[in-house]
């Protein structure tokens, strides 16, 4: 059976993080309160971010900037989007 956490995103138990998705502190944090699911939809904008807004990755202002990011989504918070990203039909 699956661990579950209480996920700060969708205010309810889902599945866990298997592993901290980040080193540190904040890694151990998320994987006490993001779900896999809420983990996996912000690795999704978060590609689509980079992509769609040419971040360089090795620039300390892109890294802070998708910090950022991420906390807003997490936190059910209006995040940025990529500009003319459109969604595959299903």
């Amino acid at each position: 059976m699956s661990r579950t956490v209480f996920c700060r995103k969708y205010q309810q138990e889902l599945e866990a993080l298997p592993f901290p998705p980040l080193p540190g502190k904040k890694g151990q944090e998320i994987q006490a309160s993001v779900s896999k699911q809420a983990w996996e939809e912000w690795q999704a904008l978060q590609t689509r971010l980079i992509n769609e807004k040419h971040l360089n990755m090795l620039d300390p202002e892109a890294r802070a900037y998708l910090n950022e990011q991420m906390a807003r989504f997490l936190d059910n918070r209006e995040t940025d989007q990529a500009e003319g990203y459109v969604p595959p039909e299903r």
